[in-house]
């Protein structure tokens, strides 16, 4: 791993540790752990599907494994840490409710930590807080601080709502597809990126956030 991925890596942690302090009401015990250790599985799933999807066997290339900046596959991440952070929490009611706006902070710390890699820009842009890669004239979008700025605001939102069942975790995870969705086409790419993975991501983010009423709902017949 590169040091100014990992400084990225680090800035996250940083910043979600900070966010545990800020919003601690109802958290589960070792709460920092079981977020650790949810990211560890989805980077190690996220990074063996990239390789499978490139072709490359991880059984018989394991060195690959380790060069994360080969790419890692956003939505098995993704999945596979929301399932391990489930499977860990599945015993205390609310727990991923409660933190949410934790994973939300430690999300826009990642993307922040951009300036560590100097992978913050996107799109040309002509806007006045648009700025250039170093020998270049071309300013840019600062697409990257965007989707921070985005994910905080997200996770001070989601801070807000009442304790109900899933409604936290449905508006974290709507909210962060949505900032990804809306980002998306900022950023440089030749496919147009994961429209698809941010397109599901933001419909079961809904309706996990319209759970609670439809469940009181049924529950008033």
């Amino acid at each position: 791993m590169e040091f100014t991925l990992l400084w990225a890596a680090l800035t996250g942690v940083a910043i979600g540790l900070v966010g545990l302090r800020l919003w601690s009401e109802r958290l589960p015990p070792n709460a920092f752990d079981r977020l650790t250790g949810g990211a560890l599985v989805g980077l190690a799933v996220g990074r063996l599907t990239a390789l499978i999807s490139q072709g490359v066997n991880p059984v018989t290339n394991p060195g690959d494994i380790l060069i994360v900046r080969g790419g890692v596959h956003t939505g098995a991440a993704t999945i596979a840490f929301l399932l391990t952070l489930v499977w860990s929490t599945r015993k205390i009611p609310g727990a991923i409710d409660a933190l949410t706006p934790a994973v939300l902070l430690a999300l826009a710390g990642w993307h922040a930590g951009c300036l560590w890699r100097g992978a913050c820009l996107g799109t040309a842009s002509d806007l006045p807080w648009a700025w250039a890669q170093p020998g270049s004239l071309v300013t840019r979008h600062p697409t990257e601080i965007y989707a921070a700025i985005g994910l905080a605001l997200g996770a001070w939102l989601v801070s807000r709502l009442a304790w109900q069942q899933w409604l936290r975790a449905g508006a974290g995870l709507s909210l962060a597809a949505a900032v990804r969705l809306v980002t998306e086409p900022l950023r440089p790419s030749l496919t147009g990126g994961p429209i698809g993975w941010y397109l599901a991501g933001l419909a079961f983010g809904l309706a996990l956030l319209a759970w609670p009423f439809l469940d009181r709902a049924h529950t008033r017949t």
